[in-house]
């Protein structure tokens, strides 16, 4: 079955949240996606999650940059919705659910979450950014 929602995720040295980060994409409960992980770095985590999850797709190329990696991704999408995931960034539960409902059922083409922001200099402490 086609995704209806394409992950974009561009992958370049951060090996300390890339777990985290993945594990919070494919913990969520809106099943019908693909996320496309453009690899500038980080080779070996990405294919350890790529084999034990077909949603997983892993595009490995040589660092040209943000821009190149992120169109590298958009170019393999083949969801109808795309999203991005910055690969040191985590998802909320039920984000893709709520974001995708929504989209679905009011035929929206963009939809946009708030999220949250940590920051050392505020103790670790969280704030909403919408």
């Amino acid at each position: 079955m086609q995704p209806l929602l394409s992950i974009l995720m561009p992958v370049y040295n951060v090996e300390k949240y890339l777990a985290e980060c993945l594990d919070s994409a494919l913990n969520q409960d809106y099943r019908n996606v693909e996320i496309i992980c453009v690899n500038d770095g980080s080779l070996a985590i990405l294919q350890q999650y790529a084999a034990q999850d077909q949603r997983v797709k892993v595009i490995d190329k040589e660092n040209g940059g943000y821009g190149v990696a992120m169109n590298t991704a958009l170019n393999a999408a083949s969801g109808d919705y795309v999203g991005v995931l910055e690969s040191d960034d985590y998802v909320c539960a039920n984000s893709w659910t709520l974001l995708m409902n929504e989209a679905v059922s009011h035929s929206l083409e963009v939809v946009k979450g708030c999220y949250y922001r940590t920051s050392s200099e505020r103790g670790d402490s969280y704030f909403e950014v919408c």
